[in-house]
């Protein structure tokens, strides 16, 4: 009995195994069927067009090609200059106004409209793969995850020992706070007193707007009037709305929190009148916190009211700090971040330890700024602008003073000077916009609130609070200026692999365009603590793009077609009659190998397919 039912069993797995095999002959016959098909449907265009010009040769007789040719001679040469002059004419009008879109867009978009158009619709219809849908697609994905806002955690940065797939399955573009930010009512708002323009973009300010909704409310919220006028006062798009929403919600609470923040931020028109608003801001928010301390463990909305006393309590004191900073009560401002940092270490998302490098920058306290470093330049952590530049500098500072381009090139660079030479390539490779900044090679403008990590806008933003430190240094700049473009022979398919860091992301320009204004500013001087900024006058500022773009094809094409003919127009109307006589010159060439072709086609081919197929 048993070894009927082996048998059995044997039989069974035979049956099986032969019933896969032959499915997975029939699956590889019909992949193969079917990339021969996607492969004949990817030449099939070429075999009808021959097919068309075989049919419309046979079939000359009855078409009566070679009378209507004839006739469209005759007419040709029935026309007057000046039908060739308005024909020119009108060409070169119409591939004039396709160059100037073509420009525009580029410019915009950073991309030939034409050959989007092409690959993104025509190419699939010619059976041609749509590699730039996928890209869009990553470029899209780093873009929301952008918007989101900036507590969450992600790195952008990595070693050369990582694979090219996880260097690009890395987010591209994620949008951070940016930690130095200005105040609107007595920062921003004097520029726009001055030169009657916005320096912040919507989406700068919408940006804002969520984050704010994120930090500073919470679902416990609900049935408290001011708070809930509050929901809606992020949300406005007016200045005035907003700071009229926070008065209400002060008429009906005045130890509202959130109210005072955005009355500090938006209506106060000094720093010193900024700061009298965070102080009593501060209060409250202090004994919210201390009361919410003690019931943080009792629900869930309770630790969620907690943790949102928590992020007002450290922005007011980060923003006291910066004004502190600002009013020049350097260390002041040093021992309020530092209390904020060792009183909520697990807050990151404030990246209070930049604004601390900055204020420790300012007073000369290079030791201590390396401590930050050693801390938070680490290969786990998100790295910035703020820190490859800042470790950049406080190496280039020690060998900076003495460094001689002529020296190092005949006697070779030492080991600090190697060191430091590094350090820049490490700093230019994560941002190299920066440098055209620092070096005043490009102009500055006003920082955004949010920036783009890698990006032009942290370039601006760095570089607007941190060229002065740089100046300071002895040499630094000279020594910047030698070296960082040598980083470039380092990665010369920046977009493709790095070389400490991930590969550059493609979608910066576009998000930078968000966030920079798009018209630059006036002469303007930004006083900001013991620096001064002067910020130079152009008509638009011009977003900085790595690598640099080459111009597509259809601009080049577009423009030399304009140009071609505007010359024939002016030259047809110019000269008329030797022009007529160049035309038929050309034409006659042009015809001359496709007459011989014809003949011998007549000699092979009967002259009247129809006659012949009659006699058969």
């Amino acid at each position: 009995m048993i070894p009927l039912k082996i048998k059995t069993l044997v039989k069974n797995i035979y049956c099986v195994t032969i019933l896969a095999s032959m499915a997975g002959f029939l699956s590889r016959s019909t992949e193969t069927i079917k990339a021969w098909i996607q492969w004949s449907w990817s030449y099939l265009w070429a075999v009808w067009f021959l097919l068309v010009v075989f049919v419309v040769y046979i079939l000359r007789g009855p078409l009566k090609l070679s009378e209507n040719i004839s006739y469209a001679t005759m007419f040709l040469n029935t026309l007057t200059p000046k039908f060739y002059v308005a024909l020119t004419g009108t060409s070169s009008l119409i591939s004039g106004l396709i160059l100037i879109f073509e420009w525009w867009y580029f410019k915009k978009y950073g991309t030939s409209f034409i050959e989007q158009v092409s690959l993104n619709h025509i190419s699939p219809l010619l059976g041609g793969t749509d590699n730039t849908n996928n890209n869009n697609n990553e470029t899209g994905n780093g873009s929301n995850n952008g918007i989101t806002s900036s507590n969450s955690n992600g790195n952008n940065s990595g070693s050369s020992t990582n694979n090219g797939q996880s260097q690009q399955s890395m987010p591209e573009c994620k949008v951070w706070r940016n930690p130095l930010n200005l105040f609107r009512g007595s920062e921003y708002q004097r520029y726009t007193w001055a030169a009657n323009k916005e320096p912040l973009t919507y989406y700068d300010m919408n940006l804002s707007a969520q984050d704010h909704q994120t930090f500073f409310t919470c679902d416990t919220d609900a049935g408290k009037p001011e708070y809930e006028i509050m929901q809606t006062a992020w949300r406005e798009r007016k200045p005035q709305s907003r700071i009229k929403a926070a008065h209400e919600a002060l008429e009906k609470n005045p130890e509202c929190a959130t109210a005072l923040i955005l009355l500090a931020e938006e209506e106060a028109t000094t720093i010193v009148e900024a700061e009298k608003l965070f102080k009593q801001a501060y209060k409250v928010a202090e004994a919210n916190y201390r009361k919410t301390q003690q019931t943080q463990h009792h629900s869930s909305s309770q630790e969620a009211q907690h943790r949102r006393d928590s992020n007002v309590l450290v922005y007011i004191k980060r923003r006291l700090a910066m004004c502190a900073r600002r009013l020049g009560r350097t260390r002041e401002a040093v021992k309020m971040m530092r209390e904020i940092m060792k009183e909520f270490p697990m807050l990151s998302m404030f990246n209070i330890h930049e604004n601390l490098i900055e204020a420790l920058l300012d007073t000369q306290a290079y030791a201590d700024v390396q401590a930050v470093l050693a801390k938070y330049d680490d290969i786990s952590l998100p790295k910035s602008a703020t820190i490859c530049y800042t470790a950049a500098l406080l190496k280039a500072r020690a060998v900076a003073d003495k460094f001689s381009p002529d020296v190092a090139s005949k006697r070779g660079l030492s080991t600090a000077e190697m060191t430091a030479v590094e350090a820049i390539h490490r700093a230019v490779e994560f941002n190299p916009h920066v440098p055209k900044y620092l070096l005043e090679m490009k102009s500055l403008t006003l920082p955004p609130e949010h920036i783009l990590k890698r990006g032009d806008s942290e370039a601006v933003a760095y570089a607007f609070f941190h060229l002065q430190h740089w100046k300071r240094v002895d040499g630094a700049l000279n020594l910047l200026h030698c070296t960082w473009e040598g980083t470039f022979r380092m990665i010369p398919y920046p977009l493709e692999k790095g070389h400490l860091f991930y590969p550059y992301p493609t979608c910066t320009e576009s998000a930078d365009r968000e966030l920079l204004p798009g018209r630059a500013f006036d002469h303007f001087l930004i006083l900001w603590g013991n620096s001064r900024n002067r910020i130079k006058h152009e008509t638009f500022h011009d977003i900085s793009v790595y690598p640099k773009k080459e111009l597509p094809f259809f601009i080049l094409f577009t423009a030399g077609l304009c140009s071609f003919t505007a010359l024939l127009a002016l030259l047809t109307h110019q000269y008329p009659e030797p022009m007529g006589i160049i035309a038929k010159t050309t034409l006659s060439w042009i015809y001359l190998p496709v007459s011989y072709i014809l003949e011998k086609l007549e000699a092979i081919l009967p002259s009247n397919l129809f006659q012949q197929l009659s006699r058969i």
